[in-house]
């Protein structure tokens, strides 16, 4: 096994005026914090490359899009400050697509948990396996959906968010993501999702970049906060989690 098979990997590459950023962990699709840093970084790369006029956003695998945050990270965080250091690694991703001047299209091959769901409701556009059931699995372990909660919240509306955060134990399909706003399409087989988002994409890498630039400033329109906003709610799920629910709730996780 790889070095980067066992610590897990984000690339990135640009063809045709299409970036495409993949990240990768063996729990999972997992998201520790150098991870998170890593996307954070090419999605604001990919924002000033001039040969680059739309991202994909994938995980790699067939399984899991993304677990959400590293329970392994989760457990070796000791004080506030490095909670909330954690836990801003979501909030610079979010942030990092928000800002971005190009259009991010999420492909979701597989569940989305916690952190997962916000990176699939960040994204502009989002197409989905049928299968790809979600869950804000966030309450069950003595947390919450704070940092992506503006993210699911803004696309999904709040009582979907409300409806997630606080059954945190249940799934919910593609259907229920798809009626809700999360998911734009939604397809039978991987195939047909990765016909779809190379047709979106190509579409978008042959448009104006300034006219999406023009549309992205619009539909994120009223989130110019959410540099403190996100920050802030880090600092909650960063004290959070140092309570004795919460390592406890981890441990048993891990045991399953």
């Amino acid at each position: 096994m790889t070095d980067q098979q066992l610590v897990g990997y984000v690339q990135s590459s640009t063809s045709e005026n299409i970036t495409t950023i993949e990240f990768f962990h063996p729990q999972s699709n997992s998201l520790p914090g150098k991870i998170l840093e890593k996307i954070a970084e090419e999605i604001h790369n990919a924002g000033s490359n001039k040969d680059s006029n739309v991202i994909v956003l994938k995980s790699a695998g067939n399984k899991t899009f993304c677990a959400g945050a590293s329970f392994d990270e989760l457990l070796q965080i000791t004080n506030e400050e490095e909670g909330l250091k954690f836990f801003s690694g979501f909030a610079k991703v979010i942030n990092a697509i928000r800002v971005s001047p190009k259009l991010v299209i999420a492909r979701i091959q597989g569940k989305c948990v916690g952190g997962g769901v916000g990176l699939a409701a960040a994204a502009d556009y989002a197409i989905a396996l049928d299968t790809a059931e979600i869950k804000l699995s966030e309450l069950a372990v003595g947390i919450g959906p704070f940092v992506v909660g503006p993210a699911v919240e803004r696309k999904m509306g709040k009582s979907a968010f409300s409806a997630l955060a606080i059954d945190a134990t249940s799934w919910r399909n593609a259907s229920f993501a798809m009626n809700n706003g999360l998911f734009a399409e939604v397809y039978a087989t991987i195939e047909e999702v990765d016909a779809a988002v190379l047709k979106l994409a190509t579409t978008l890498a042959n448009s104006s970049p300034e006219a999406m630039k023009e549309l992205k400033t619009i539909f994120w329109k009223g989130t110019e906060n959410w540099d403190q906003l996100l920050i802030e709610r880090a600092g909650i799920s960063g004290k959070l989690i140092l309570s004795d629910f919460s390592r406890n709730a981890i441990e048993k996780f891990k045991a399953k």
